[in-house]
């Protein structure tokens, strides 16, 4: 006797469905070299923001991608990708620190601004 539709169609999901997993827990993972491609753009995109060298969040970045390459030469490739993404994340926040301290001055000039043109508007006119 041969199985009935929904019995085949159930087996034919679950296969699918196991494969789809295999695949996905197969392919999720970055390739080392990619991921520490990524890390350097991270730094790099930080500095061109205005992240500061002197940075602690910098200062990591650097300090996590020089690590992660040593591991890289190493063929530790589960440490590098770690350090790498790690590396990525502390750059990201260098470059978001940056540009909240780019807004907080340009909030501050455009304060001192208004500080002015109000002392300006407040001034006595001068009798003629």
């Amino acid at each position: 006797m041969r199985p009935s539709i929904p019995v085949r169609g159930a087996a034919l999901a679950g296969l699918i469905a196991t494969g789809a997993l295999l695949g996905a827990c197969s392919t999720g993972r970055v390739p080392t070299a990619e991921q520490l491609g990524a890390s350097r753009g991270a730094i790099d995109a930080a500095q061109v923001a205005g992240a500061n060298d002197a940075s602690p969040e910098m200062a990591l970045a650097r300090d996590k991608l020089a690590q992660a390459e040593s591991a890289a030469r190493a063929e530790d490739n589960l440490k590098a990708r770690r350090l790498a993404e790690e590396a990525e994340v502390d750059a990201l926040a260098a470059r978001s620190k940056a540009a909240a301290d780019k807004s907080q001055k340009a909030a501050a000039e455009l304060d001192a601004s208004l500080a002015t043109l109000r002392d300006e508007m407040n001034r006595q006119p001068r009798p003629q």
